[in-house]
């Protein structure tokens, strides 16, 4: 069948804010026994969307992106089990489910995982659509939703309510998982201790709505725009302005330094300076995509008993995680759709300008 598709046609330039999306028809395939045809309603606009196709070769274009994808299924395989024509759907990252990592549960740190979200093709090295003789390359996550259709898998496919409002519901299949999920999997900060969060965008304040949500006494957010801080501040956050003195202004706010620390910048200085304002044996997650490496300072670390690390999607399972988000949307404790602000999908330019100049959190871009 043929759908409409923003399509990256090369390479981004690194740096440049120069993306370039080209809105086309291609034909996709029917679904494979194993895959799940869902007709997209919103796709919420991802910082990876961007970097990724910086990062790929040139032989890995023309293709689709978009990882942040719900939608309405139209048509199921013949394999796939728990799904069926008509379901509402949030479509998140795809795991194999049989590997050791996967069969422990930690499907985010899945063997398969370059394969099946970031090659361009299936697993089988086939690809899913094409533009005429063209094949086009997709399945970003299993899904590439930067289109009016998508074919996605039973593994990274959630079911959710039908009264739900699909756009709000986009970035709970990465962005908004990978701020609560650090808090909540990662972290699990008690209410008597910190969380500092390095970067108020939709991750970090997901994961400030999280932590407030989870009754965390104190949380502190760093971030430069003050529109960004009102929000956090509307979290029961304390809000500092970035600056040379913000580790040791942490650590005032603190009692010594904060229990936790999240950086979602991905500044190499950023990441430093989240690591100073912890406390002796404090953890920080760094999340940011986008730096090459991250200078540690050894002595602090070796000194102090600090983890630095990473997670992968806040080492959340999206078929459990995102029923346990919109439980908490529910109930209050994890209150995010203000952050959301909707585009149509014709106007991709104007969402990306918005959130790289700061002026929305996070945008959704809708049918």
């Amino acid at each position: 069948m043929q759908t409409t598709v923003a399509l990256a046609s090369a390479p981004f330039t690194p740096g440049s804010h120069e993306y370039g999306f080209e809105f086309t028809e291609v034909e996709i395939d029917d679904p494979r026994p194993d895959e799940v045809l869902v007709r997209v309603v919103a796709t919420g606009l991802c910082h990876t969307d961007l970097t990724v196709p910086a990062m790929l070769p040139a032989e890995m274009f023309p293709t689709v992106m978009g990882h942040e994808g719900t939608g309405v299924v139209e048509a199921v395989g013949s394999e796939v089990r728990g799904i069926e024509v008509g379901d509402h759907v949030v479509m998140s990252f795809r795991s194999c489910r049989a590997c050791g990592p996967c069969r422990a549960g930690d499907v985010g740190y899945c063997e398969q995982a370059l394969l099946l979200n970031y090659m361009g093709m299936r697993a089988d090295g086939s690809t899913t659509m094409r533009r005429g003789e063209e094949p086009v390359f997709g399945s970003f996550f299993g899904q590439s939703s930067f289109a009016r259709h998508a074919l996605a898998y039973a593994d990274n496919c959630v079911v959710v309510p039908q009264d739900l409002d699909l756009a709000l519901l986009a970035p709970f299949g990465c962005g908004f998982q990978t701020g609560a999920g650090t808090v909540l999997n990662v972290l699990r900060p008690a209410p008597e201790e910190s969380l500092v969060v390095f970067g108020a965008g939709a991750v970090g304040l997901a994961a400030i709505a999280a932590a407030r949500g989870a009754g965390v006494g104190t949380v502190i957010a760093v971030d430069p725009v003050a529109a960004r801080r009102r929000l956090a501040e509307g979290y029961g956050a304390t809000v500092l302005e970035p600056g040379s003195e913000v580790a040791e202004r942490v650590k005032e706010l603190t009692g010594g330094g904060a229990s936790y620390a999240i950086d979602t910048t991905a500044l190499a200085p950023v990441v430093q300076q989240a690591q100073h304002a912890l406390r002796s044996r404090g953890t920080l997650v760094a999340l940011g995509l986008g730096a090459p490496e991250y200078p540690i300072d050894a002595i602090d670390l070796l000194q102090s008993g600090k983890i630095v690390r990473s997670s992968v999607e806040g080492d959340a399972d999206p078929l459990q995680m995102v029923p346990e988000l919109i439980r908490r949307r529910a109930a209050g404790t994890f209150d995010v759709d203000q952050l959301v602000t909707t585009y149509p999908f014709e106007r991709i330019a104007d969402a990306i300008a918005d959130t790289t100049a700061g002026k929305v959190v996070k945008a959704v871009l809708t049918w």
